[in-house]
């Protein structure tokens, strides 16, 4: 008889700060700027909270505040605006500023055969163009609100942040019919904590204070961008995928016709 396929397993990745290093709608706010949609004082004021960002990690009033002027720079363009901007973007500016360390674990878990789906705060153009030139299986953003084709400014649903984030990577799973407890999640951000303890494999990658204190409190694995934390991540998910296999054969071995209720 042919063996049963394995339930889906998926890795769920932020992108800002986990993926890339730092904010990628300040990259796509300098895109903007180079092709005339926005001012050089939007850059200048873009350019403080990067690097406030870079330091200190997220702050909600911040991103709240880059966030509404991405909204005011998108209105009235189009899909394929944003789309052609996000890819000339990514080539000349985000592609650099990668994380080697993390887009190497999204390469861990492809070859383990889990889907990596990004989850982030970044409008779902962006998100898209970043998944698809890493190879990756998709993503999950913010979504704009268009009219005709047209961007209004508006968003629907809200920012993909917080326990958006969580309850969009539950449904996800969901849909798929992945279980939870054999999924991923990996993000620097307090503010992911929600999405984190979601998942049955939780990583924090170069943490804020907030998230490091309570990844200390619940034992979840710390990763810093060097070799040693890399390698001890690859061997986790190795370690993990192996167990899950083993897991779900087991559970299709007990639901299978005839079975017995005492077969290991």
């Amino acid at each position: 008889m042919q063996e049963p396929s394995s339930q889906p397993i998926v890795a769920f990745f932020d992108v800002d700060n986990t993926i890339l290093r730092g904010a990628s709608l300040y990259h796509l706010g300098r895109g903007a700027f180079r092709i005339g949609m926005v001012t050089f004082r939007d850059v200048l004021t873009a350019a403080w909270r990067q690097a406030y960002f870079l330091r200190s990690g997220e702050n909600q009033r911040h991103l709240d505040s880059i966030r509404e002027r991405g909204l005011q720079i998108i209105a009235g363009h189009t899909e394929k605006d944003l789309r052609a901007l996000s890819v000339s973007i990514f080539d000349r500016d985000i592609k650099k500023r990668l994380w080697p360390e993390t887009v190497a674990l999204t390469r861990e878990h492809l070859r383990k055969g889990h889907e990596v789906w990004l989850i982030s705060a970044t409008a779902q153009e962006v998100a898209d163009v970043i998944a698809h030139r890493l190879g990756l299986t998709g993503a999950l953003g913010t979504v704009l609100e268009d009219r005709d084709g047209v961007y209004t400014g508006n968003l629907v649903g809200g920012i993909l942040h917080g326990e958006r984030k969580a309850t969009a990577a539950a449904v996800h799973a969901a849909a798929m019919g992945a279980r939870l407890e054999d999924c991923w999640a990996y993000s620097d951000s307090r503010n992911d904590i929600p999405l984190l303890a979601l998942v049955g494999n939780p990583v924090v990658v170069n943490p804020d204070a907030g998230l490091r204190r309570h990844a200390a409190d619940n034992d979840w694995h710390v990763m810093e961008m060097k070799r040693s934390s890399i390698r001890a991540a690859q061997r986790s998910v190795r370690y993990e995928a192996r167990v899950a296999r083993a897991d779900s054969k087991k559970r299709q071995a007990r639901e299978e016709p005839g079975a017995s209720p005492n077969k290991n």
